[in-house]
């Protein structure tokens, strides 16, 4: 069932809940009103009668006998309202002229309640379906009951009123309803109508497989207003992450087919022979194992990133950062001089240690290092032979801060926002990598609780900075006995 018409039947329901109830509650307060109206009005002309007959009349003569005066009331004006005299036994003793010769019906009820001196009312259906409202009034003498007066009214005009007003709230209840289904619908399809041209641009966007397009922005800001915002938002994220992903897949596979046919034209070499060249078949075998390595390193980084995609958690413990840097600086100075093999100290890039506070922190060693050694290797990429890298660690109150800084060509501005984003490669910087270590650093400094930033200026170098949180009680190692 289409939301616009679940709206309406709910819209509909509800008013038709409250006017029902509205119709219910004015329908009992007019009957009770009207009824109560009537009975007042018959007690009063009761009354009347009753203090007239004492007034006028012996009240034991004219029970005994009959004989009655009956006074002249406006109330026998009134043709709907009939009065009558009965005495103890229930035979008639007077009765007002618009009765004739018929009489009021002796109700048992009204009878005992008025032996007892208790004035009583009642409604009593005639033979003919004409409902009377009955006042019966006692009038005793010396204390004891010798008759009652009885004042009756027809409530055929109160019958009808209440019919017509019955009639009027049904039919008006009814066309409520019926103008508020169709008011309903109208409003429901002009206020789905914006999420409609949605859903079919969404289907449009689908069918044409074409993340660029973007539905037009909104004059409002409203619900429909945000949700346009916010649809155009993922349709820029999944365009993002589509061409992250060809990116991906592009890169992934020219990454694995360099080394790939570097390792498979090794192969072929030996297997025609060139295993008999010591020479030859060891450095075939380092080939292979280079690019063996390179695609280890790059399944491995993969693999990282979809576990931290998943949310992995990494298993933190107490360490000294100062340690953990000092053992980075060893293995980056064991990285140069693999990159730069045979080159003397000004040929090759320099790695040198800086300021070396002592810290301690919460974290996964294998992480920070494998952060560290991440943003050393990205240096070694850039910097040419004969600059140099520039580790250096500070304890700053609450933090603590790393620094990895280099003499390398810089950064242009334009690029520096985008360069943890995963896949992401500068233009013209040749392919080196396939930009995951700047995105995996960021991942782990973030799961430290940290944060990892870069400065850089154009030929002068780049200098990314870890932010971590210290440990504030630590207490400092104590030196072993000289």
């Amino acid at each position: 069932m289409a939301i616009r018409i679940r709206l309406t039947l709910w819209y509909v329901g509800v008013l038709a809940a409250i006017l029902v109830s509205f119709s219910a509650v004015v329908y009992t307060f007019l009957s009770w009103n009207m009824l109560e109206e009537v009975d007042s009005g018959l007690a009063d002309r009761a009354n009347q009668v009753g203090a007239s007959i004492v007034a006028q009349n012996n009240p034991q003569i004219v029970i005994t006998t009959g004989l009655i005066h009956l006074p002249e009331l406006d109330v026998f004006a009134n043709s709907a309202t009939y009065i009558q005299v009965v005495r103890a036994d229930g035979s008639v003793a007077a009765r007002s002229p618009n009765l004739s010769s018929q009489r009021l019906p002796l109700d048992a009820d009204l009878m005992a309640l008025n032996m007892q001196g208790r004035p009583a009312l009642k409604t009593v259906v005639l033979d003919s379906g004409v409902r009377l409202r009955m006042y019966s009034l006692p009038i005793s003498v010396g204390g004891r009951v010798v008759g009652a007066v009885q004042v009756a009214q027809s409530l055929t005009d109160v019958d009808q009123t209440l019919h017509q007003v019955l009639t009027l709230l049904i039919a008006g209840t009814l066309g409520g309803v019926v103008a508020a289904g169709g008011v309903g619908l109208l409003l429901a399809w002009l206020a789905l109508r914006p999420i409609n041209r949605i859903t079919l641009a969404a289907a449009r966007i689908a069918r044409a497989h074409d993340l660029d397009q973007r539905l037009p922005a909104p004059k409002t800001d409203d619900e429909i207003g945000r949700l346009v915002n916010t649809f155009n938002a993922m349709l820029e994220r999944l365009d993002q992450l589509f061409q992250a992903q060809q990116r991906l897949g592009a890169d992934v596979s020219h990454e694995l087919r360099t080394p790939l046919t570097t390792i498979r034209g090794n192969v072929d070499w030996l297997r025609k022979g060139g295993a008999d060249d010591p020479a030859g078949r060891a450095a075939a075998l380092d080939a292979i194992d280079g690019d063996a390595d390179r695609m280890n390193r790059l399944v491995a980084d993969l693999l990282l990133m979809a576990q931290a995609d998943a949310g992995m958690q990494l298993e933190k413990e107490p360490l000294e950062l100062d340690t953990l840097v000092l053992q980075v600086y060893r293995q980056a100075r064991a990285m140069a001089a693999a990159r730069f093999p045979g080159a003397t100290d000004g040929e090759r890039v320099t790695i040198r240690l800086g300021h070396e506070d002592q810290a301690m922190v919460e974290g996964d060693p294998d992480r920070l290092r494998q952060l560290l050694l991440n943003l050393v290797d990205n240096a070694l990429k850039y910097t040419p032979p004969g600059g140099s890298i520039t580790l250096s660690l500070f304890r700053d109150g609450s933090r603590v801060r790393v620094s990895v800084e280099d003499t390398g060509p810089g950064i242009p501005p334009d690029v520096l926002p985008h360069i943890f984003e995963r896949f992401y490669r500068a233009p013209r910087q040749g392919r080196k990598g396939v930009g995951l270590g700047l995105a995996i650093a960021r991942w782990i400094a973030e799961a430290h609780d940290g944060q990892l930033a870069a400065e850089s200026t154009l030929g002068q170098g780049t200098t990314f900075t870890l932010w971590l949180p210290a440990i504030q009680d630590a207490t400092p190692l104590a030196l072993p006995p000289d």
